[in-house]
């Protein structure tokens, strides 16, 4: 009787970045957890695929294409979710990209790109919903997916790694200041799962194995291993979990170098 809740029923998510990936992985992860789930991302076709396997499980789906780096089109997003569904209760901030160039090859552009993409959008989505968690007086929960790139130094680019880093810090101000609220923030770190954006460089089996040399489990992570902890941090079995990273990474970042 004392053990709380690991499942979402009643609850309402936003998941960005839904259309493919980890954010399809943890989208329909919550249906099955019994949770509503709203599909952002900018590929429409992405998201009516994912919407598809979300209803399949019998919850409902509501899939809005919205180009997350658009502050007006974050707040038209997150009404519309709230307006359809009557409430919301989880944020996961997934969306995200990157351009690998090292640092002495990174044009503007390309920095902006990738902070605007991975850092501003999950910024502006935790602050849309916050408002709304704040003044709902219900509490909430925002999950960022960070990266083992934002604690130890990788061959991601220093941009990827810069966003990261500080959407790890990012989480443990917004707990800080939110905690009043009743809001609860934390981040996942994956190390490399099998997803479209690795798919070219998991054919690659030297770089395969300079992976697996410093995971201790020695072998690249599946998706289904991110939905639990995902669900866990977003469901009432965490109540007393904010402001934490919790690192899905075979290990990976428990060694020295």
């Amino acid at each position: 009787m004392y053990l709380p809740s690991f499942r979402l029923e009643g609850k309402t998510a936003i998941v960005t970045g839904a259309g493919r990936g980890i954010g399809r992985a943890i989208a329909i992860g919550f249906a099955e957890a019994g949770a509503d789930v709203a599909l952002l991302a900018r590929t429409k076709t992405d998201l009516e695929e994912t919407a598809h396997i979300v209803e399949q499980t019998g919850q409902k789906a509501f899939p809005i294409a919205a180009d997350l780096t658009q502050g007006d089109q974050i707040q038209s997003a997150v009404q519309k979710v709230i307006k359809e569904a009557g409430e919301l209760d989880i944020l996961v901030n997934n969306a995200g990209m990157n351009i690998r160039s090292q640092a002495l090859e990174v044009t503007e552009e390309e920095w902006q790109k990738i902070m605007d993409t991975n850092l501003k959008s999950a910024f502006l989505m935790s602050k849309e919903a916050g408002t709304y968690f704040a003044g709902a007086n219900k509490g909430g929960s925002i999950l960022s997916i960070a990266s083992v790139a934002g604690q130890v130094a990788l061959r991601t680019g220093v941009v990827y790694a810069s966003t990261k880093a500080a959407m790890i810090q990012m989480t443990k101000v917004l707990a800080f200041e939110w905690g009043k609220y009743n809001v609860r923030v934390n981040s996942l770190g994956p190390w490399y799962f099998k997803t479209p954006l690795t798919e070219k460089l998991l054919q690659d089996q030297e770089y395969v194995n300079d992976i697996l040399s410093v995971t201790p489990l020695k072998r690249i992570g599946e998706l289904e291993e991110l939905v639990g902890p995902a669900v866990f941090l977003s469901s009432d079995a965490a109540n007393y979990v904010t402001g934490q990273t919790l690192f899905v990474d075979g290990g990976m970042t428990i060694q020295g170098f």
